[in-house]
């Protein structure tokens, strides 16, 4: 099992296999920004699954496709089915902005995709226009429909309630995923970029008290996944919300996870610049036990927690870059 020096055991692996995207979402990308990553740098298909089996050798069990969109990203469905065949990975999951699930759902499926995450920060089409830049609202619940009939179950909902512009949204959001299954997580808005830095984000302890005196949550062990998030359902059990709090109360102490870039440059870390860049060691030929040993190096870089709070200007790359 990986482990870094502080003792936590590194089993869960996001991988960002674009860092494009459709949308324009207002904590995320400002618009009109076209400075991505030029695809020649892109890892292939081939090197992000080399990556992965790397570290479910050495004891990594979760992985999250994520971007950018990560749907944008040509033949996705293909990468889905060799990554769901390798040995050792009991979980592959994909967080999406949701606009492209229509035509997608049902291949990811069968290709072995196992969880969904969908991204949709109001109900209000012209919030959503707002918080995006696009007009999506109707795409992205269409999405969620085809994800349901394709047979994904206990989707996630990610929000990210913002001050001023989806704050009033969040009753609403929690009545619909209780009529559709679905289960919410609502994410605090991080200081990544100007655009994140310049989001006024909720404290979400206050949101959490006044929902749990509306709706009555209790809270669980239940985890649903890998990642931060901790849960409280109501009392019947029909109704899952997640809160994912870095700035109100970190979860650094336990934190498993690293980042793989688009370009292949390992993050270990959304609030710090630790990086270790594994793309120019795949391109070199590094055989499989000088990748293993890389990735042990690079995992010995892990910062011992964020620094957010202290310090919310210092991470000037975009959360596309990093991968969400």
């Amino acid at each position: 099992m990986l482990a870094d020096r502080f003792g936590r055991s590194i089993d869960y692996l996001r991988v960002s296999v674009t860092d494009r995207c459709d949308l324009r979402c207002s904590y995320c990308l400002p618009k009109g920004f076209k400075d991505f990553e030029e695809p020649a740098h892109w890892l292939t298909h081939e090197e992000i699954t080399r990556v992965v089996a790397a570290f479910a050798r050495l004891g990594t069990r979760r992985v999250r496709l994520t971007g950018g969109e990560p749907l944008l990203r040509h033949d996705i469905t293909r990468l889905v089915r060799t990554l769901s065949a390798l040995p050792g990975l009991d979980d592959l999951s994909m967080t999406t902005n949701g606009t492209q699930l229509t035509r997608l759902a049902g291949p990811l499926r069968q290709a072995g995709l196992g969880r969904l995450n969908v991204s949709l920060d109001s109900l209000r089409q012209d919030c959503m226009a707002t918080i995006t830049g696009r007009d999506c609202l109707d795409k992205v619940t269409a999405g969620l429909e085809a994800a349901r009939m394709a047979g994904f179950t206990r989707i996630k909902i990610n929000m990210v309630p913002l001050a001023g512009v989806n704050d009033g949204d969040i009753e609403a959001m929690v009545a619909f995923c209780i009529a559709q299954g679905f289960v919410l997580r609502l994410i605090e808005a991080m200081p990544m970029g100007s655009t994140g830095q310049a989001s006024r984000g909720l404290d979400l302890q206050t949101v959490l008290a006044d929902l749990t005196k509306r709706f009555g949550l209790v809270k669980t062990a239940e985890t649903l996944g890998g990642g931060p998030a901790r849960y409280w359902q109501t009392p019947d059990g029909g109704f899952t919300l997640g809160l994912i709090t870095p700035l109100s109360q970190h979860f650094c102490a336990t934190c498993n996870r690293v980042r793989l870039s688009v370009d292949g440059t390992l993050y270990l870390c959304l609030g710090q610049e630790a990086a270790y860049p594994l793309g120019p060691l795949l391109r070199a030929g590094a055989s499989d036990a000088e990748l293993e040993a890389a990735i042990r190096e690079a995992i010995e870089y892990k910062p011992e927690r964020h620094h957010f709070n202290e310090a919310p200007t210092r991470v000037m790359r975009f959360m596309s870059m990093t991968g969400g």
